[in-house]
């Protein structure tokens, strides 16, 4: 945009200012940004120089958070917490599935009527959301052409979801059934409908929430990636088919070590899903050329970020979330755009929910009273706010659902995540406390070693946050987490000899 016409229009945004009720709509559509959300599926933080796409544009062109977590390790009640800015004991989705969870939950409870999409609309943006929405939509508690409020651009799959191909589209409130050509795979086909978004003419800025599927199980990818990856295999940090349980909660004690053939068949999975996220690597990269080529890359912010992480043989889980442990609650979150200095890595602490405020800010708007997390705006110019997050709340609760609850062999807990320590308290009465500065691969539980009072100060600071709500969570999160006491520990078991170490790339 020529410096000439900023002026005009920053002159313009003044004026709506100082003379109410004028040309507001012109300010709105001037001075605002756009925003595009890329929502990964069940990918984990690690290195992305694999993806070309996303390592020179975003992280290389961009902001990287390696501190920012999740702060329910699960699709749906993840998702609800980015869509309301909300933790989970305030939103009420507890797991994928209803009657407690899943989208039948969120649409039932009327959290609907108040999330980003309803915040941006009415801050003036066009609107869009496009691949997954929330686990099991419409899933019986609305007709299959049903469009929530607050999105002006709908393309949501209704139909085998996690399949890639011959699946149907909800497309703005009309059925349409995609089959199993190359073309019809649904991450390429999210990517063409992200592009005729962000290229339409017009004043009004854009904000897009794209969420492809990939790469959650079972990552099917594009013909065109087949090959890729043939000899990789999964990463084999000093957790990896862990040895050593017997300080842990009995759900871990009772996991067997993997043996070389699950190993095998996880080292596959892994493949799938580097494959998988090649398809999502050439939707950033077809969206930033559109963006560029139309003129807005310059106005336009773009977060690339992911619901929850996944295990790939880390403490003996061959697959899987929904664990306190760093491999499932810390995700990836990059952002370029407008005052974002490219190539730098913040360390500040973040979670999932202080996605929507930042949003929010952007576009020049507050979000309702009910939101509970905070604006990355200011770090994002280079500034931490004083009294900053000083931990992450973590919850979890299984589902009724027997299927669902065979997903996952860990029982409900409530966890803190601090910049040095996790803690984790599990329905069953058992504790985690891991000091991640000496031991950063979670490898050497802590609870029953340290004096009762350090254990006492924890619970005392999460109580404080499983029962805040709104601007309250914004004081509980800020507390200086206890001390450890120097404690002597045994030297950590090796990796499992049915899995040779090698050093992750």
């Amino acid at each position: 945009m020529p410096n000439a016409l900023r002026k005009l229009l920053s002159l313009v945004s003044l004026l709506a200012l100082v003379v109410p009720g004028t040309v507001m709509t012109v300010a709105y559509a001037a001075e605002r940004p756009n925003i595009v959300f890329i929502l990964a599926d069940d990918l984990e933080a690690g290195d992305l120089r694999n993806f070309p796409n996303i390592h020179n544009l975003l992280v290389r062109g961009g902001t990287g958070f390696n501190q920012f977590f999740t702060t329910n390790s699960w699709c749906c009640p993840s998702r609800a917490s980015i869509l309301r800015s909300q933790y989970v004991h305030s939103h009420g989705v507890l797991t994928n599935t209803a009657p407690e969870g899943g989208f039948t939950r969120f649409h039932l409870s009327a959290l609907e009527r108040s999330t980003i999409g309803t915040w941006m609309q009415s801050a003036g943006y066009r609107t869009g959301l496009m691949g997954k929405y929330l686990n099991h939509y419409p899933g019986g508690a609305a007709e299959p052409t049903y469009v929530p409020p607050g999105w002006n651009e709908w393309d949501v799959p209704v139909r085998n979801l996690y399949g890639e191909y011959d699946y149907t589209l909800n497309e703005n409130g009309v059925l349409r059934a995609y089959g199993s050509l190359p073309h019809d795979y649904l991450t390429d086909v999210l990517s063409q409908k992200a592009r005729a978004f962000v290229s339409q003419p017009g004043g009004d800025p854009f904000f897009l929430y794209l969420a492809p599927v990939a790469p959650h199980n079972p990552a099917n990818h594009a013909l065109r990636h087949s090959a890729a990856f043939a000899d990789a295999v999964a990463p084999r940090p000093p957790s990896f088919n862990r040895q050593d349980v017997a300080d842990e909660p009995l759900w871990l004690r009772s996991l067997p070590l993997l043996g070389p053939r699950a190993i095998e068949k996880l080292d596959e999975r892994h493949r799938r899903r580097l494959r998988a996220m090649l398809g999502v690597d050439d939707m950033v990269g077809a969206l930033v050329e559109t963006l560029r080529t139309s003129g807005k890359l310059d106005d336009t912010y773009i977060f690339f970020g992911s619901d929850n992480g996944f295990h790939l043989g880390q403490h003996r889980l061959a697959q899987g979330k929904t664990t306190p442990f760093d491999e499932s609650i810390r995700v990836p979150l990059l952002v370029r755009g407008p005052g974002v200095r490219p190539g730098h890595v913040a360390g500040d602490l973040a979670a999932t929910v202080d996605l929507a405020p930042t949003f929010a800010e952007i576009a020049g708007t507050r979000p309702p009273d009910f939101a509970e997390g905070r604006s990355l705006l200011p770090i994002l110019r280079g500034t931490t706010p004083p009294s900053w997050r000083r931990n992450v709340l973590l919850e979890f609760n299984r589902p009724t659902d027997p299927s669902s609850a065979r997903q996952t062999p860990v029982p409900p807990y409530q966890g803190m995540r601090t910049e040095r320590h996790t803690f984790v308290r599990y329905a069953t009465g058992e504790y985690q406390l891991y000091d991640l500065a000496a031991d950063p691969y979670q490898l050497r539980n802590l609870a029953a070693r340290v004096p009762f009072p350090v254990i006492a100060e924890f619970e005392r600071q999460l109580d404080a946050l499983v029962s805040c709500a709104g601007a309250g969570c914004r004081s509980a999160d800020s507390v200086t987490p206890p001390a450890l006491p120097a404690i002597p520990v045994p030297p950590v078991a090796p990796v499992s000899p049915t899995a040779p170490v090698v050093p992750t790339p």
